[in-house]
């Protein structure tokens, strides 16, 4: 595949989410830029998608929680992306993060502060240039904060209203934000959780349903699609009844 054909950025390449995204877009014939802690673990997977794809793909070092590296680790990028999608994120239990700060703080540190700073060098690199997409992985969770996972619903709840904001300030710039909010998914992370099936999705339909939302410049994506009704009538649940439910 020449190196003019268009690039995405993944960031947190190694998840099941993030490798269902990378094989539908080097599927359309986009070159891959892989990034993740520990890159050397995704020379398996850059070779694979370069066979199977005859794409260019390149593994990169990347920390979240490194902030003071996330200009730099932007700077180099050369050619720059025309996507980057962030996928990274971690959700730990709701009593272990009751009982330890330091969990609480990782969680909220990688869902939000983690993709706010890179994505705050992305998004004044594309508004200078006029062009670009960019896809934020959030979560239903975020649309209202629950008893069973406050750090987490919370910390989802501003990357939410990060991308809203990014959205709002570059739509007229020529820079599209698709904020994506899957439901329960099939994952390494939820292995050994009982999930209701109609409402579970497989990481490649999420990767689908991203891909073509982010093609039609979908500003929300729930995936699977009936979330978008669920968390309807969650929202509008009055807060002096939903403070009395076990969710």
């Amino acid at each position: 595949m020449p190196e003019t054909s268009p690039w995405i950025l993944i960031l947190g390449a190694k998840s099941d989410i993030a490798r269902a995204i990378a094989h539908e877009y080097a599927r359309a014939g986009y070159n891959l830029y892989l990034a993740a802690r520990k890159p050397d673990r995704l020379e398996a997977d850059v070779s694979d998608y370069q066979i199977r794809y005859g794409i260019t793909a390149k593994a990169l070092g990347f920390d979240a929680l490194a902030y003071d590296s996330h200009a730099a680790f932007y700077a180099a990028i050369a050619p720059k992306p025309q996507y980057v999608c962030c996928v990274f994120g971690f959700l730990a239990e709701q009593a272990a993060a009751e009982k330890d700060w330091e969990i609480a703080r990782q969680m909220i540190e990688v869902n939000y502060n983690g993709a706010v700073s890179i994505l705050h060098h992305v998004a004044n690199d594309m508004e200078a240039k006029g062009e670009g997409t960019i896809i934020g992985i959030s979560s239903v969770a975020g649309d209202r904060g629950r008893g069973s996972n406050t750090y987490y619903t919370s910390s989802k709840a501003g990357f939410t209203a990060f991308l809203s904001g990014l959205r709002n300030r570059l739509a007229k710039k020529g820079v599209h934000v698709l904020t994506v909010k899957p439901g329960y998914v099939r994952t390494a992370m939820t292995e050994g959780m009982e999930l209701p099936p109609l409402f579970t999705a497989s990481p490649e339909l999420v990767a689908k349903d991203v891909f073509r939302a982010a093609k039609r410049k979908r500003n929300t994506l729930y995936t699977k699609w009936l979330w978008r009704y669920v968390m309807m009538i969650i929202k509008h649940i009055p807060e002096g009844i939903f403070k009395k439910l076990s969710l």
